[in-house]
């Protein structure tokens, strides 16, 4: 971006980035926006008389480039895109040709690297996520970075600084797309109303086309229903409404949820 900030690493980018974050809120955003700008004009133009006029110049012709959801505040991988050197922008990794819109995906993720099933993802089981994604985009990463990059990820992302990440902890690191059933009217008034958003939500979730949900599309369909009435999940959590739903609804025993299982379970008649 500038010579002024071609050595910039993970650690002084985790600095930035906590210190324009004031509220703890995930985005720089409002006066803080005008802070981070204005201490951009310190860095980028030392000699320059620095005019409230001239920052939110630089404001706007940066916000422009970088502010890729157009919602007029910096998400952390906006920032990092932004003044990262590339070779040190860790958090590219995590650019998807595709976005993560899918909770059955999210979950199969979450089940392979929550590999003590302890409903958190350790700092060690961080580290192995980080060093299979490394190695699925072919960038080869010293011990000694990966191990700083593991650290500023807990540091970003561990929000209550227990040293482990939740469930909501991993979803904002891969972007998650916003909640599925968010888009569906829960009291739908009409039994065909009911029966049509029923089918759209199968649909989403049997991600194996089986007509059964199974393993990580159950998990996917039990966060998504919970966080409509909490929006903070553990894993422990998930799990125990995970048992609770299949004793519930597996009539046959089989481990799945079947199409018409489901129905029967949510007061629909099922199509035989």
């Amino acid at each position: 971006m500038d010579c002024a900030l071609d050595n910039l690493d993970a650690a002084g980018f985790l600095q930035i980035w906590q210190h324009f974050d004031a509220d703890d809120n995930g985005y720089i955003e409002g006066k803080e926006l005008d802070a981070f700008f204005r201490h951009m004009m310190t860095k980028l133009r030392p000699t320059d008389n620095i005019t409230e006029e001239k920052v939110q110049q630089l404001k706007t012709r940066f916000m422009s480039a970088y502010d890729v959801t157009a919602d007029g505040r910096l998400q952390i991988e906006e920032l990092a895109n932004m003044i990262l050197p590339e070779d040190e922008n860790f958090l590219l990794i995590f650019r998807r040709e595709a976005p993560l819109d899918n909770s059955v995906e999210f979950m199969k993720i979450w089940r392979k690297y929550d590999a003590d099933s302890s409903g958190y993802i350790s700092a060690a089981e961080l580290k192995n996520f980080l060093h299979d994604l490394f190695q699925h985009h072919k960038k080869d990463v010293s011990s000694n970075k990966l191990d700083e990059y593991t650290d500023a990820m807990m540091n970003i992302f561990d929000k209550n600084k227990d040293g482990r990440l939740d469930l909501n902890d991993l979803a904002r690191i891969l972007a998650l797309q916003e909640n599925f059933l968010l888009q569906f009217q829960m009291d739908a008034n009409s039994q065909e109303e009911r029966k049509r958003d029923f089918e759209k939500i199968f649909t989403h979730y049997d991600v194996s086309k089986t007509g059964a949900l199974e393993g990580p599309e159950v998990d996917g369909f039990v966060k998504d229903m919970m966080e409509l009435v909490r929006p903070s999940i553990s894993g422990s959590e998930l799990d125990q409404v995970r048992i609770l739903l299949l004793r519930h609804c597996d009539m046959n025993k089989d481990g799945k949820i079947q199409r018409n299982e489901l129905a029967l379970c949510l007061g629909l008649k099922p199509k035989f």
